[in-house]
């Protein structure tokens, strides 16, 4: 004959109506989990700033701290005439930007460049400029309203990717360099009073071959 055995103390058991109740033991086990879940809670004012907005990258910031403090003097350094980086990229791309150049990884190589011509007519977001000494490769300045490329970024040297959290940082400090660009730059230009007259540009380019030159300006000054 079997007898039913006494219930351990601790266990959840029923009770005469048969419900079940907690031991000892499992309320114990409870009160030392409330007591490490209030632990490991935190408490944040409706003021603080949430986790995801913390460390949120800011391209107008980037831009106004990095581009006149930065960039325009790094460009104005390495500027190389454009005539002299034109016959080097001609006679080797690679050997060019090994000796004038910046990039990351294996992409194009940009340049820190200078160069002084006569200034056609704006057209399409461009001012072509006829430069003495390269042949008839089209040289062309940036004047908006859209300006593209990362040139500035890329030709200056000290923009890494690794500076980034990732890709679309790094593309939007890009962007925020020539959004500084516009409204350093070409906010005052007045593009039309350059046709048929010398000016002077500095600034940066991604050329793609030595027959497309297209600039990304810093600075744009009529010479006469």
């Amino acid at each position: 004959m079997t007898t039913a055995q006494e219930p351990r103390s601790g266990w959840n058991t029923p009770d005469r109506h048969g419900r079940l109740t907690l031991g000892r033991g499992s309320l114990i086990a409870l009160a030392l989990l409330v007591v490490a879940m209030l632990a490991g809670t935190t408490y944040r004012s409706d003021s603080a700033p949430r986790a995801e907005e913390t460390g949120k990258f800011d391209p107008a910031g980037y831009g106004a701290q990095t581009y006149e403090p930065k960039v325009v003097p790094a460009i104005r350094q390495k500027a190389v005439d454009i005539v002299t980086l034109h016959k080097a990229i001609a006679a080797g791309a690679d050997a060019a930007g090994e000796q004038y150049g910046n990039r990351e990884g294996t992409g194009p190589y940009s340049y820190a460049v200078t160069l002084t011509g006569t200034a056609g007519a704006a057209e399409s977001g461009l001012l072509p400029v006829t430069v003495p000494g390269v042949g008839k490769t089209r040289v062309s300045v940036q004047i908006g309203p859209a300006i593209n490329g990362t040139a500035l970024r890329d030709a200056v040297g000290f923009i890494k990717f690794g500076q980034f959290t990732n890709q679309v940082d790094y593309a939007d400090a890009g962007t925020a360099l020539n959004d500084q660009v516009k409204s350093k730059v070409l906010a005052s230009l007045d593009v039309a009073s350059l046709k048929d007259k010398k000016i002077t540009v500095v600034g940066a380019m991604t050329p793609l071959t030595a027959d497309v030159l297209t600039i990304t300006p810093i600075s744009i000054e009529a010479v006469s």
